[in-house]
Order: C-alpha cells, then sequence, then structure tokens
C-alpha cells in the first residue's frame, strides 16, 4: 500500500495556562496529487501454490498548497518553515528496491526512515526540506522502485488524486472503496484509471496535532483503491473445485451402474458398489499427488483413464460382458471430461454446468423409462 505523501510543519504552541511553549504539528495533504504505476508480472509457483509476483516502477508528482493558518487558528509568526518535513509510507518497506530520491522544488532529498513518535504512518520514510518563504505552493515528485505479490493499493490523500495503473497480467480485480474511471484489458494486459475528489474521503484537507488520523484502520479502508493481481485458476484451485464435484460423480456413476443392472437384468452385490465407490474415492488423492509433481492437465488424464479402465474392467468381470462394460467406459468418460471442461472455465462455469446436468437429468429420464419397475 502507496500511502501519503503528508506535508508536517511544526509551530509554536502556546499554553495559555502555564504560559509555556511546546512544538506543535500541522498536517497538510497535497493539493494535486499524480500517481502513475507499471506492473511487471510473473508467477511464482511451489508446489501446486501458485502466487503472483510484481516488480513496479511508480513516479507520485504533485504539489502542496500553503496551509490555510486562519482556519488551524495559527498566527504566520509561530510556524517554524524550515523544518518542514514530506513524509509517505509503503505498508511493507522490504518491498522497496532503491533508497528514494526526493525532489522537491527542484532540490533532491535522500529519503530516511521515521524514527520519533510523531510518525503519521507505519513504517514510514521522510525528508527534511526549507519551505521557501512567501512561497505559496511547493511541487514534489518521487519514483519508487517496487516489488510486491497480489495487490498494489493507494490511498487517497490528494484534494485531487489521479492515478493510473498498468500492467501485463489479464486478469486484474479492482479492489477498495472506489473503482476505476476507465478500465481496459485485453490478453496483453490492463490499464485503469482513477479521478478521485475529496468529498468522498472521510479526513480533511489540513489538521493539527494528532498524527492517528489517516493512521486508523477504518480509515484507510475508506480511502483505499487498487488492484489485485487474480490468479485465473490455478492448480490448487482446480484439485479444490474437482473435489467439490466428487459427490456429483459418484453419485452420477451409482445411477448409471444401477441403470446398467436394471436393463441387463443382472444383480450387482452391494458390496461391489462400495468397492467402486472406493476406487472413486481414490481417484483424488491420484489426481493431487500427481498434480504435485507433473500438472493438474497430466495429472488429471492419467488419474481418469486409470479409474475408467479399472472400474470398467471391474463392472466387464460383474456383468460378463465387454458391450455393457464398454458403454459404461464412455458414460464415465463423458462424466469425467465435463468436470474437465467445466473446472478449466471460469466466467461460464455455471452456464455450462448447469445446461450439462440438465442433459444428463434428461437422458437419464429417457433411459429409465425402457425399465419396468414392478419386476424389480
Amino acid at each position: 500500500m502507496i500511502q501519503g505523501p503528508v506535508l508536517v510543519i511544526p509551530y509554536h504552541k502556546q499554553l495559555t495556562q502555564t504560559a509555556t511553549e511546546q512544538i506543535g504539528y500541522m498536517y497538510i495533504l497535497p493539493q494535486d496529487l499524480h500517481i502513475k504505476a507499471a506492473l511487471n508480472t510473473q508467477i511464482y509457483k511451489k508446489g501446486l501454490v501458485e502466487v503472483n509476483v510484481y516488480n513496479s516502477k511508480v513516479l507520485l508528482k504533485g504539489n502542496f498548497n500553503q496551509p490555510d493558518l486562519t482556519k488551524l487558528g495559527i498566527i504566520p509568526a509561530q510556524v517554524i518553515y524550515n523544518k518542514a518535513r514530506l513524509i509517505f509510507g509503503i505498508s511493507d518497506l522490504k518491498g522497496l528496491k532503491n533508497s528514494p530520491l526526493i525532489n522537491v522544488e527542484g532540490q533532491s532529498y535522500s529519503s530516511e526512515p521515521v524514527t520519533d513518535r510523531d510518525v503519521i504512518f507505519p513504517n514510514a520514510l521522510q525528508v527534511n526540506f526549507v519551505w521557501p518563504q512567501g512561497k505559496q505552493q511547493i511541487l514534489f515528485n518521487y519514483n519508487l522502485d517496487l516489488k510486491g505479490s497480489n495487490d498494489l493499493n493507494f490511498l487517497h490523500t490528494g484534494k485531487t488524486t489521479d492515478v493510473e495503473i498498468t500492467g501485463n497480467w489479464n486478469s486484474p480485480i479492482y479492489i477498495g472503496r472506489n473503482l476505476p474511471d476507465a478500465r481496459f484489458v485485453n490478453s496483453g494486459g490492463f490499464k485503469a484509471k482513477w479521478h478521485l475528489l475529496y468529498y468522498n474521503r472521510p479526513f480533511p484537507q489540513q489538521w493539527v496535532n494528532d498524527n492517528t488520523i489517516l493512521n486508523e484502520k477504518t480509515t484507510k479502508l475508506n480511502a483505499l483503491s487498487g488492484v489485485r493481481l487474480q490468479v485465473p485458476v490455478n492448480e490448487y484451485r482446480k484439485i479444490t473445485r474437482t473435489a467439490k464435484y466428487s459427490t456429483l460423480i459418484v453419485l452420477l456413476t451409482f445411477v448409471s451402474l444401477f441403470l446398467t443392472e436394471l436393463i441387463r437384468k443382472q444383480r450387482i452385490h452391494l458390496f461391489n458398489y462400495t468397492l467402486i465407490g472406493a476406487a472413486m474415492i481414490v481417484y483424488y488423492t491420484l489426481l493431487l499427488s500427481f498434480a504435485e509433481k507433473i500438472g493438474y492437465n497430466y495429472a488429471y488424464l492419467i488419474s481418469s483413464v486409470s479409474t475408467i479402465a479399472l472400474i470398467s474392467l471391474f463392472t466387464a468381470s460383474l456383468l460378463n460382458n465387454s458391450k455393457a462394460a464398454a458403454l459404461f467406459a464412455m458414460i464415465l468418460s463423458l462424466f469425467y471430461g465435463f468436470i474437465f471442461i467445466i473446472i478449466q472455465l471460469e466466467d461460464y462455469a455455471l452456464l455450462v454446468g448447469s445446461i450439462a446436468l440438465f442433459v444428463i437429468v434428461a437422458a437419464l429420464m429417457y433411459f429409465s423409462r425402457r425399465i419396468n419397475w414392478d419386476n424389480h
């Protein structure tokens, strides 16, 4: 999460009860903030687990206006302009690949960690500079070279915040309170733009002596926007989704076997049903163990062919009929092929699955009409 920047200016605060002075702090947010990020993503894989990691170049630039001292109840003589600080935060400093140089009014400053208790962000960096006397507005810009995983978010701190994020990932999800005003996705990547105004921001443009306003969890959630680089259907999710269809496959297999038994008028013992069910349960263990070594698609092929062959040969020996066993093998192949197609789909999985289930029910109704139930 990219947070800030925030301008912090100290001032002399007089305590009327004791007639002593203390140092107070003004917090000013940018008038205009422009963020431009380019993401280069790749998949980090370990076993079945896939994580989307990225490198990103982020440019932040904008301007701060002179604080409105009248609204803050501060007279100009109290302000210590030569100790101004620009502070910004990154949720995880391990993601920084460089030491950012901050350009303020044409002069570069090296950033350093914020170590005092007046920090407005956790994991904050800062630069100290002198606000030029009589200057009504200062310009700033800096670049961040980041590495991260899954998400890239930003905090809407500008009175006007414009953000543009591009990346070579074709399955982004936009997260946060504000969706992009413009977004584009194709096979080569995505591009999204936000234009945000401070009316929808849960904190003011300037305030004094409260370093917790931007650090509250609820505040961040209500001012957060960004992109999540979703892995469409990874290997682990494919295994999980396949296992969710296990009850359906076992049920359809038993129904098909039962109809075959009735049509052939040959009894199959309950124990044999149990063995067939056990073979179909072991199928998922085979699928998982092979997928960890050779990937989901090849694992699915090996496990499906092995299980179909085992059950078909077992059925052939029970019914003493190779044609019936071949028909049963074809039915099982259709079931496993149907599940494989659904697993590969993402947006149309429900539609295709619903149509296929309708066809299966219709087929079962058609074949069951040939059975004389009174003789069984």
